[in-house]
């Protein structure tokens, strides 16, 4: 921000925006990175949110959904992803609110984000279909959470028919789905953030949104994943 600020101030004087003395005007533009980093960190801080989780765990189908933990992933072809849901509800999980399906190639890091307008059994299936359509890999695998809304029958049984291997991370150890956690904060929640959504209208813009970041990120954005990791005494080594 700093860099702008000679061009920034006087456009926000010109058009009405911003009123200042000539003391404040010339300590604004003499103002240094470290300086607006020490000022800004009180405010950063009260605005710091996080989301809160909203998995209702699946239990009746977890003997038929194998295990796969982040120790696993040794896939170099692609088409085998992990999935998630990301919710939109604000500070409050009372009610009908949006959710994306995020879906993450483990060999590419390729990513796919779809709005859900409810968390029901259709609406991941109906969205994993158009994922399918988006992807430029055939969809070979699907690693999951213990969510009801992965772990039931309709989902099981469209993988089955789709020969999908289905498989699902352990309760509890997120670094099982590594690979899409870091794509739900790297992708949605910077570019979304953690606000409340609800509704047809916030639906279509999360996905217009969406139509134009999947090309952004997929193609023109480094995705970067741990190649490598060894320990040297008590130290690890990535």
């Amino acid at each position: 921000m700093v860099p702008f600020l000679p061009e920034l101030v006087p456009a926000l004087e010109r058009h009405g925006h911003l009123v200042l003395s000539e003391d404040v005007r010339e300590q604004l533009l003499e103002l240094s990175s470290a300086t607006a980093d020490r000022l800004l960190r009180p405010l950063r801080q009260e605005d710091k949110r996080r989301g809160i989780s909203t998995t209702r765990r699946g239990t009746l189908l977890k003997h038929q959904v194998p295990v796969r933990t982040f120790a696993d992933w040794a896939e170099t072809e692609p088409g085998f992803v992990e999935a998630d849901l990301v919710a939109h509800c604000g500070h409050r999980a009372e009610g009908a609110f949006l959710y994306t399906l995020v879906l993450t190639d483990v060999a590419t890091g390729w990513t796919e984000c779809l709005p859900l307008l409810f968390r029901t059994q259709e609406a991941v299936v109906q969205a994993l279909e158009r994922a399918r359509a988006l992807l430029p890999m055939a969809l070979l695998g699907l690693d999951t959470d213990n969510g009801s809304e992965f772990l039931n029958a309709e989902l099981l049984a469209h993988c089955q028919r789709e020969q999908i291997t289905f498989t699902r991370g352990r309760a509890y150890r997120k670094n099982d789905q590594c690979y899409v956690e870091q794509k739900n904060g790297s992708i949605v929640r910077h570019l979304v953030g953690y606000d409340r959504f609800e509704g047809s209208a916030a639906y279509r813009q999360l996905a217009e949104l969406y139509r134009a970041v999947r090309l952004y990120v997929n193609y023109f954005q480094p995705s970067m994943k741990l190649r490598t990791k060894h320990w040297e005494g008590g130290r690890a080594r990535r």
